[in-house]
């Protein structure tokens, strides 16, 4: 019998539609570039796994099993990272544009030009009580970096995760390969993305399955939460 266990202030049960479904934190070993996460969702999730279930996924860990990292020593900061980011919040989820080095990735992203008027529309909106201009401006693909930080894990300090390439791809693939509905998700304390899922989740209200970002915002090592629907006997 599945044990339907979670982080310790997020609860188990979760009313999506008018249903109530059981969810289950997965604990996973401390994944890293270059691995399989078919191999991943084969060993942690199967074994848990229940027709009819589905499952969230971290972007990160299908990130890192795509290689689709770079290296702080790929970035070469520049007088526009340095001067830029003295304006840039601090947030204390984690470091934005505020670090050099992640401005100089939005530099190289997008282009110097999309960034100083990303720059200049945050400024002028933010006196207005405006936030996030920025990151609307310069994109999903600077927003969603993650990594060149050792907060939680120093594994990270050296490295920035971008997003995953084709998530609703992969989860197709994984749906096809091992049976298991899934989605990616981005999600923090201050707000949850759905990034893809498998074609047999469209319809899901899916984003009020991880509302209150179950899989936590540390090392617990809960990239992959299972919904399992609870029905009267």
């Amino acid at each position: 019998m599945i044990e339907y266990t979670m982080n310790d202030d997020k609860a188990v049960e979760i009313e999506v539609d008018g249903k109530t479904y059981m969810r289950k934190a997965i604990k996973t070993h401390f994944v890293k570039q270059g691995e399989s996460y078919i191999d991943i969702m084969e060993k942690y999730v199967l074994p848990n796994y229940k027709e009819g279930d589905f499952i969230s996924i971290s972007e990160k860990i299908i990130a890192l099993c795509q290689n689709r990292v770079v290296k702080r020593e790929e970035l070469k900061i520049g007088f526009w990272a340095k001067f830029l980011s003295k304006f840039a919040s601090h947030p204390d989820t984690g470091v934005g544009v505020g670090e050099t080095i992640k401005m100089q990735y939005a530099i190289e992203k997008v282009g110097l030009l999309k960034v100083l008027w990303a720059a200049l529309a945050s400024a002028v909106t933010k006196l207005f009580g405006k936030k996030g201009v920025f990151y609307e401006i310069v994109g999903q693909e600077v927003s969603g970096l993650d990594g060149f930080y050792d907060h939680v894990w120093a594994e990270y300090r050296d490295i920035g995760i971008e997003m995953p390439e084709n998530p609703s791809g992969v989860c197709n693939e994984i749906k096809d390969k091992l049976g298991i509905s899934c989605m990616i998700v981005d999600a923090n304390d201050l707000g949850q993305e759905i990034l893809g899922c498998s074609d047999d989740l469209k319809n899901y209200n899916l984003k009020e399955f991880i509302k209150d970002n179950p899989a936590g915002q540390g090392n617990e090592c809960t990239p992959i939460i299972l919904m399992h629907e609870k029905k009267e006997d």
